[in-house]
């Protein structure tokens, strides 16, 4: 009798989203010990999952108090499938075959190429071993000043020090979110010298690995940049001005957060709330206290998020800017879509419009589901999804409240959020066709 032989992965792709899922399931199981759940028993398989695909997908929505609910092997199972994610599963796995046999095979290189949005497959051992390097460096930078300054300042012992700067900057580089603290780092909304390495490591974190490299080779030399590089830099610095300046604008008065604090304090927390929609989950004001309209310009900027191949969920500041210079390009009726000198190819534009419709379709749906099926408003519901779709973690403080069917809803969001981009982009620039013949032109009334 034949053995019978399992199908054949045939696209990178597909490898990606089943190390993710193994890496989930893993996880999910870990965080069902008892050892993980403080008090008596394990933990709930909903909650496991929950808070597992959470950490892997490096989003940070919680439906548990993490630092009550988990022990401290809790905490430690959480921050390496931050670690892992955000890092990259098949990443994490290129790492350890380099490690051990010293070469990368062809179906390796061509799954980390994938994960990490490498050009060329001669340059995947140098990319995969740098994403590592830069990582565990900002991480390590970040640490050390969460650490002097929580031992220093807030009289934890050096031993617990250290564990709190490592775990948050972990889960800042990574865009995670997840907090040591209930109410995550609103116990230090006027202090600079943790907001301002948190949100440091958030932006590093968001501009992507491709970007940090080119930065480390030429920084100095910004007309050699890369259109990619130069695409991220601009939009990053538009929404980190624009969402600063706008979250600050519009809670200047609430009495709720930023009302009561000093004029410094006020400037600190509104930059560092109009940085963490860039897919990081911390929060230095009480969300659920903000004002709709200011929840609706977080869920802009969520839903844009940050750069390609890098720890940020959303569509990419990359995918917005391409879409926002086609619109320019077609208001001013040239035929070509130029950006920063140069000539952006048909294919990336009609990739870039892909990504954003099933994005949209995916946050709409969900949010109907939510108003149909539980008794939150459009406001809440669509910050929700937004917030699980993007990967960032904010939440209005509806999550843990959310019956069953929703909280799955916002696990698959979460799992399609931090996989889809990768899955859609690499299916669409791989599965090219060329066809040998062309049909009728006619053009449909627009407008």
């Amino acid at each position: 009798m034949t053995p019978r032989r399992w199908p054949r992965l045939r696209h990178p792709a597909q490898v990606v989203v089943l190390g993710f899922a193994g890496a989930i399931a893993v996880g999910t199981a870990l965080l069902m010990l008892p050892v993980a759940k403080a008090g008596p028993g394990g933990a709930d398989a909903l909650e496991a999952l929950f808070t597992s695909t959470s950490s892997v997908c490096v989003t940070g929505l919680i439906v548990v108090d993490t630092p009550v609910y988990w022990t401290t092997f809790g905490h430690a199972v959480i921050l390496a499938l931050i670690q892992l994610g955000g890092l990259g599963i098949m990443t994490f796995a290129s790492v350890l075959v380099l490690l051990v046999s010293r070469r990368m095979g062809l179906r390796a290189r061509l799954t980390a190429a994938t994960e990490t949005k490498t050009l060329g497959l001669g340059d995947v051992r140098s990319v995969v071993t740098g994403v590592v390097k830069v990582s565990l460096l900002l991480e390590a930078l970040t640490a050390l000043f969460l650490t002097v300054r929580f031992a220093t300042a807030y009289d934890e012992s050096w031993p617990r020090a250290v564990w709190l700067g490592g775990f948050h900057a972990v889960s800042a580089f990574n865009n995670a979110g997840f907090a040591l603290f209930s109410d995550s780092l609103m116990g230090f909304t006027g202090d600079p010298w943790i907001c301002l390495p948190i949100a440091f490591a958030v932006i590093c974190g968001g501009l992507g690995f491709p970007v940090l490299f080119e930065l480390r080779r030429r920084w100095n030399r910004p007309r050699t940049w890369s259109l990619h590089t130069k695409i991220v830099l601009w939009a990053t610095g538009v929404f980190l001005v624009g969402g600063a300046v706008f979250v600050t604008a519009l809670e200047w008065t609430n009495p709720r957060t930023l009302g009561p604090l000093a004029p410094p304090a006020k400037l600190l927390a509104g930059f560092f709330q109009g940085v963490m929609p860039r897919t990081a989950g911390f929060n230095s004001l009480d969300i659920g206290q903000m004002n709709p309209a200011t929840w609706l310009g977080t869920d802009v900027l969520m839903f844009i998020g940050g750069a390609s191949a890098g720890t940020a969920g959303g569509i990419k500041v990359t995918t917005f800017a391409v879409l926002f210079f086609v619109m320019s390009a077609e208001i001013r009726g040239e035929g070509t879509v130029t950006i920063f000198r140069r000539r952006l190819h048909h294919d990336v534009q009609r990739q870039a419009l892909t990504v954003v419709l099933l994005a949209v379709a995916a946050v709409a749906c969900s949010t109907l589901f939510f108003m149909v099926f539980s008794d939150n408003g459009l406001d809440r519901s669509l910050f929700e999804v937004t917030s699980a779709f993007a990967t960032v973690g904010l939440s209005t403080g509806i999550t843990d409240g959310l019956p069953g069917p929703e909280q799955v809803l916002l696990i698959a969001l979460m799992f399609i959020g931090r996989l889809g981009p990768i899955t859609v982009a690499s299916a669409l620039a791989l599965r090219h066709r060329v066809r040998l013949y062309d049909l009728p032109e006619e053009r449909p009334v627009i407008g």
